[in-house]
């Protein structure tokens, strides 16, 4: 009797150590479970940082490049001989901007517009306040010596009478008027160029603005 009971006591004790024994096996477990979570965790979370990084370093970039690129000029059929630029810088600055076309249609810019509420100026003016005046959507007449005063004359009158637009001679261009609006230039010889009223009409004010509504008056006025 007495060695039966000492085989169950025994049994039972070595039931008891294996039961222990697998305890500590799955708590050994569990803990490199855990240990393996976080660290997968931890290197999810740096990677999507590191690539977030890199997606938007990558887009900061591809922006850069795009305001960069001033002097890409684009033919179009709508009105002989315009010329268009695209992504034209906007921030305002001090001092003189070298720009990628003359007159300049666009690009950074004097944060002072030039009034252009059917402003016509005798005397050359600063670029960085027109180039200002493009930007809230006036369209700006230019002309050499070598315009007739007659077409000065009939230029000066559209002008007058045409709010967000402005007037003034300009000798560094090819031709002997240029109308400009923001991102577009057109070469024409006379005022009589049936071009001259279509240009007014599509970009005063037109789609191409990029400040619509903002203020020609109350700027720089020589």
């Amino acid at each position: 009797m007495g060695s039966k009971g000492s085989k169950t006591k025994g049994a039972a004790a070595d039931r008891r150590a294996k039961i222990e024994e697998l305890r500590r096996a799955e708590k050994a477990r569990e803990r490199r479970y855990r240990i393996i979570t976080i660290t997968s965790v931890t290197v999810i979370v740096a990677g999507l940082a590191v690539g977030g990084y890199f997606l938007v370093d990558a887009s900061d970039k591809k922006e850069e490049k795009a305001a960069e690129v001033t002097s890409s000029v684009v033919r179009t059929g709508e009105f002989k001989g315009m010329k268009t630029w695209k992504n034209l810088g906007r921030t305002h600055v001090q001092g003189t901007v070298k720009y990628a076309m003359s007159p300049p249609v666009g690009g950074n810019h004097n944060q002072v517009w030039q009034n252009c509420n059917g402003d016509v100026y005798t005397k050359p003016l600063t670029k960085e306040n027109a180039v200002h005046s493009l930007e809230h959507g006036a369209v700006w007449v230019t002309y050499t010596d070598k315009a007739s005063k007659e077409d000065i004359a009939t230029l000066s009158e559209r002008v007058k009478k045409t709010p967000y637009s402005l007037m003034s001679p300009y000798q560094e261009q090819d031709a002997p008027i240029v109308l400009n609006a923001w991102g577009n230039q057109l070469d024409v010889e006379k005022a009589s160029d049936p071009r001259v009223a279509d240009f007014f009409k599509k970009f005063v004010q037109g789609k191409q603005t990029p400040e619509p509504g903002a203020y020609c008056t109350n700027g720089k006025t020589s």
